[in-house]
């Protein structure tokens, strides 16, 4: 390899490196967007009026998580009294496994936690190792489960965990 090879082969990934995402607070212009992702990794997905009606909301809070100006992920809670509930959260498939979930989460908690509320909970299908691993890695603990909760592809009844997370 000659010297120009290796130098350039060190500097090029540098200078062509994906920026870091960040963390931001959704709008409404961000829906369809949102849909989008939520289509894609959920069997039931949302449509873009339903993160409109979500993101116009007072007790709603939803971050989007950017790279670049491409949209790979949201989180998005609703809040009552002194709780709030996450609703879904979602990465684009080509970008899972990267952390960005736990970072997205992390961000999240902290809006919720600066809001003053006290109680964070969330329902995760049973058997989705991963999703409850980042949740038991960011501190919440299974409180309940719900019978046939969810709806496979399939049309096959899965149950799911209900979780719960201090804030205060």
């Amino acid at each position: 390899m000659s010297l120009l090879t290796d130098v350039l082969s060190r500097i090029f990934p540098r200078l062509f490196k994906a920026p870091a995402p960040a963390v931001e607070i959704a709008t409404v212009r961000d829906a369809p967007r949102l849909s989008q992702l939520h289509r894609a990794s959920f069997h039931r997905g949302w449509g873009a009026d339903e993160f409109e009606q979500i993101l116009i909301e007072r007790n709603a809070l939803a971050h989007r998580l950017r790279q670049g100006r491409t949209v790979i992920g949201f989180i998005v809670s609703r809040i009552a009294a002194d709780e709030a509930e996450i609703l879904s959260v979602a990465i684009a498939s080509n970008q899972r496994g990267r952390g960005y979930s736990r970072d997205l989460l992390r961000t999240h908690l902290g809006h919720l936690a600066g809001q003053g509320l006290k109680k964070v909970f969330l329902e995760v299908e049973e058997n989705n190792r991963a999703a409850r691993a980042l949740y038991e890695r960011a501190g919440f603990r299974v409180v309940g489960r719900r019978e046939r909760y969810y709806k496979d592809a399939s049309g096959e009844q899965l149950n799911a965990v209900v979780m719960q997370r201090d804030l205060s």
